[in-house]
């Protein structure tokens, strides 16, 4: 299968002349995945774990049949490891306040890399004010990758939670999570790994990288708006309190007091997202069909080939990682001398789609001494038109801003 026959799948990409290179915000969906959620709202629509008639039972077996698809695709041990939340910055705030609240206390430390998104470092900071715990930084060599050294000398005795993504949502850097996973380990750490732009795109194995505790949302993958996951070592999320209470996470309740079901049912408080979980299940299924090795053999000859255009325009300047085996899914780059938000009108003009801005990661950015950038982001239905027309649509934006491009 290549991604012009997936493309077919995509209805919006074939209704309207648009390259669409945005996916690292939202992907788009594919008719099997629109199709498998209205089939549910059409045919087992109801409440699941709360009626013992048909359409419920049936409801709750889509539910669970989908924590067991997600259970496989990351290699879990146990479907009772995976959490359904809204998405993945759900996910590291249940994280935060269950975990990191009543696991931290003064002069413990926080370790996260430069690159975080900043739903991978707000948290963070929350719980590091609120325990007192510090929090400190790993930082980045000029290829847009954290050397070993920063590695070594931060993550030290008395770090007790690290926190890193499997891959940047600005420079694509694929980052060594099972080295970080194993020093974090050897000075007693946990780990947690934002893998919002690495699952979609690339083979994620949680029982491989050692992760404690791993996110990522569905709508980055194909799936709808409005679900997430996070998975975590069973013997961890039994430990923890549940970070929401209400309907479906208790087991029994009294006037003064209340017992909570078990994981991961007791963090799933209220009426769950059945019609996104069945989505992001059919997701899955459409990228097993494709198979992840392909998945990511596609993307590297698209980022291999926007790379070695992009280089050709001495008006654009390109960041992160040179080196394709260490980057994966987006491009940042700027033309030189040109805001990026007017590139971003310029090139939707064109019919171009891309994201301008700071990519909710402002310490990264800052770091880097740039307030904002432009980034392509691909996936499996994106073509080498797609990269053609963004190269077009640069060549009519230095045109038009002739006399401030440096």
């Amino acid at each position: 299968m290549t991604n012009y026959d997936i493309r077919k799948d995509f209805s919006i990409l074939n209704n309207q002349n648009i390259a669409y290179l945005d996916s690292g915000a939202t992907t788009q969906k594919p008719k099997q995945v629109i199709e498998a959620v209205d089939n549910y709202y059409d045919s087992a629509n109801a409440n699941p774990h709360r009626g013992a008639y048909k359409l419920s039972i049936k409801a709750t077996e889509v539910y669970d049949e989908a924590r067991q698809k997600v259970c496989d695709f990351i290699n879990s041990n146990s479907p009772e490891e995976i959490v359904f939340t809204r998405n993945a910055t759900e996910s590291i705030n249940l994280i935060a306040y269950s975990y990191g609240l009543n696991n931290l206390k003064q002069n413990d430390k926080i370790v996260l890399s430069i690159m975080e998104h900043h739903s991978n470092l707000v948290p963070w900071q929350y719980v590091s004010k609120k325990t007192g715990a510090s929090l400190e930084y790993m930082y980045l060599n000029q290829d847009g990758e954290i050397p070993l050294e920063e590695i070594n000398n931060k993550i030290v005795p008395g770090v007790k939670i690290v926190g890193i993504t499997h891959v940047s949502n600005v420079l694509g850097t694929i980052n060594p999570v099972k080295e970080i996973a194993k020093k974090a380990h050897s000075v007693g750490a946990i780990v947690v790994v934002d893998a919002s732009q690495s699952a979609p795109h690339i083979k994620v194995d949680v029982k491989d990288l050692d992760a404690d505790f791993l996110v990522f949302s569905g709508h980055k993958m194909l799936s709808p708006l409005g679900i997430g996951v996070l998975y975590g070592k069973k013997e961890l999320l039994e430990k923890m309190p549940p970070f929401l209470y209400g309907g479906d996470m208790i087991e029994y309740v009294y006037e003064q007091s209340a017992t909570y079901a078990p994981v991961p049912t007791k963090f799933e408080a209220g009426t769950q997202n059945v019609g996104g979980a069945v989505g992001l299940s059919s997701a899955i299924d459409y990228l097993n069909n494709i198979g992840m090795e392909n998945v990511e053999k596609i993307e590297k000859e698209l980022i291999s080939y926007a790379m070695e255009k992009l280089s050709e325009l001495d008006f654009v300047s390109v960041y992160g990682p040179k080196d394709l085996n260490k980057h994966a899914g987006v491009i940042s780059f700027n033309v030189n001398g040109v805001h990026p938000h007017d590139v971003s009108s310029i090139l939707d003009s064109l019919g171009v789609c891309i994201r301008s801005g700071n990519h909710c990661a402002q310490p990264l950015l800052r770091y880097m001494g740039l307030d904002s950038t432009c980034r392509a982001s691909f996936y499996i239905y994106n073509t080498k038109e797609d990269v053609d027309r963004l190269i077009v649509a640069l060549l009519k934006t230095k045109e038009i801003f002739a006399k401030w491009i440096k």
